[in-house]
């Protein structure tokens, strides 16, 4: 396969597999939970998953990780900079979704202290 398709399907994997991080967190409350905790929960994470994971930064994040590997593998011996480019593309994808998946987390621990309940993480 050639090297410039496998960069997209790398990528398009990665993201898939990050599509419900952040959402599942589960959190730490400073008292019992009430009734409706599991309902809110549940619409908590549900607008969690709404926040696109590929996101503008995530994006620039890809490019300039593809960027630097590309000018890294082109000073090497071998000279390989769509090689580089690629690594690096992955690598700056791979950043910018941890990103994205930190704030989703912090969606669903606001969304559920708005809501009244004592989360403490």
């Amino acid at each position: 396969m050639k090297p410039m398709m496998i960069a997209p399907l790398c990528l398009t994997g990665l993201l898939g597999a990050c599509a419900d991080m952040g959402t599942n967190v589960d959190p730490l409350l400073d008292d019992a939970p009430n009734a409706q905790f599991q309902s809110d929960l549940s619409d908590c994470r549900r607008l969690a998953r709404n926040q696109k994971q590929l996101d503008h930064e995530t994006m620039a994040s890809a490019a300039i990780g593809a960027g630097i590997g590309g000018a890294l593998g082109e000073a090497d011996n071998d000279g390989d900079a769509l090689g580089g480019a690629v690594a690096g593309a992955l690598a700056g994808a791979a950043m910018g979704a941890s990103e994205a998946s930190e704030a989703r987390e912090t969606i669903v621990l606001n969304c559920l202290r708005g809501r009244g309940h004592a989360v403490v993480n």
